[in-house]
């Protein structure tokens, strides 16, 4: 399932974090490579472990907790701090997959959702679409700044080649307390039909308040945690 998540970050809130990271030193992207990914890699990218990554990073995590419809599609149990990534002169990520496992230091969590947020807008630069593969066939994403794509972590994914411009977006994983996709899938569903219903009818309506525990019975039964 993949889901947009609008305005992660204000213009504002983009502004504060492209300051933070283009005053910063970037690396080639191949130093987080594995042998596979760095055949099929070209770009740049921040160092995880840097002051500016961890500033920008943070700005991000804050933006997320406070955002409920990334809440209700991730159900996130564990959020890997966001790394940050461009694009330019025709550099691309060619088809791949995510490791199952991603890890930070000590910090390590099962890679269930992968999630893309754009810092530049579409018309900064032509090419750079992330386009995923899916059961329904190819599906291109390319986003306003500030908002952000969410997207299953096991599907097969690449970066269009960059042709005019820079790409610049921030990426990371999230372990969901839902382990089952189709699961994950349902009760998002359920969730974002409640929501509507709860504007029609107000959310103390028994049938509403019946939903509700529903969702919630379910949740407690296919949570791992």
């Amino acid at each position: 399932m993949l889901i947009p998540i609008p305005d992660v970050l204000s213009p504002q809130g983009v502004q504060r974090v492209r300051a933070i990271i283009d005053a910063a030193q970037w690396v080639d992207g191949n130093v987080t490579s594995g042998p596979q990914a760095a055949l099929a890699k070209s770009n740049e990218q921040l160092p995880d472990d840097g002051a500016a990554a961890a500033e920008a990073g943070g700005i991000i995590l804050d933006a997320l907790g406070r955002m409920p419809l990334f809440i209700a599609a991730a159900l996130p149990a564990k959020v890997l701090p966001p790394m940050f990534n461009r694009y330019a002169g025709g550099q691309a990520f060619g088809v791949h997959v995510d490791n199952a496992v991603r890890t930070k230091g000590s910090f390590r969590l099962r890679a269930d959702l992968s999630a893309t947020l754009f810092l530049a807008d579409p018309d900064e630069y032509d090419g750079g679409e992330l386009t995923i593969e899916s059961s329904f066939g190819a599906q291109t994403v390319k986003l306003p700044a500030g908002h952000m794509v969410l997207y299953p972590s096991s599907s097969l994914h690449r970066v269009e080649p960059v042709t005019r411009g820079t790409r610049v977006a921030s990426f990371f994983w999230i372990e969901s307390m839902v382990r089952d996709g189709e699961a994950r899938r349902a009760l998002f569903e359920m969730d974002q039909a409640i929501q509507a219903l709860g504007v029609k009818l107000g959310q103390g309506d028994p049938a509403i308040v019946q939903l509700t525990g529903v969702y919630h019975n379910l949740l407690r039964r296919w949570a791992d945690s």
